[in-house]
């Protein structure tokens, strides 16, 4: 009679620590709808995944699933830089007419044939040309390399 006892102790215990290791390996999943993130089935099959990897991958997820809150998304926006207590300048308000408010902003080939042109159309421009002579020394280089691998070939 003993017998049958311990061996049904024995099997509850096998059940319940079966299941208790599912539960617990769905509360990532359980977390992540809580907070309704949007990869929700990825964490969920992940977590079925982290049973056959001894469980490497778990704490991850609870990680991931953690990291998302529909209020505020990933946390990521609005997250002040160092140094961003002091007040920025506040925006001066001027008064424009119809005319200024309907302009446009010329476009960088018409910003180009002006005569003077703007900082930052000149920036644009030195670094164009330092461009090009850089791709000019680097095809030069190729050309001379290749010239070389072909007369180490024929020699």
């Amino acid at each position: 009679m003993l017998d049958y006892i311990a061996l049904g102790i024995l099997i509850f215990a096998g059940v319940t620590l079966f299941y208790g290791i599912i539960v617990i390996h769905d509360i990532p999943y359980e977390i992540a709808v809580h907070r309704n993130h949007p990869h929700q089935d990825a964490i969920h099959y992940a977590g079925w995944v982290s049973l056959f990897t001894l469980h490497a991958i778990w704490p991850f997820l609870w990680i991931w699933s953690t990291l998302y809150r529909e209020d505020r998304g990933w946390g990521f926006e609005g997250v002040d830089k160092p140094g961003g207590d002091e007040p920025g300048p506040e925006p001066a308000e001027t008064e424009t007419s119809e005319s200024e408010a309907t302009r446009q902003e010329p476009t960088l080939a018409e910003a180009a044939e002006t005569e003077s042109p703007s900082p930052e159309i000149a920036l644009v421009k030195h670094k164009l040309e330092a461009l090009e002579d850089r791709i000019g020394r680097i095809e030069e280089a190729i050309m001379a390399a290749s010239e070389a691998a072909d007369s180490g070939e024929q020699g």
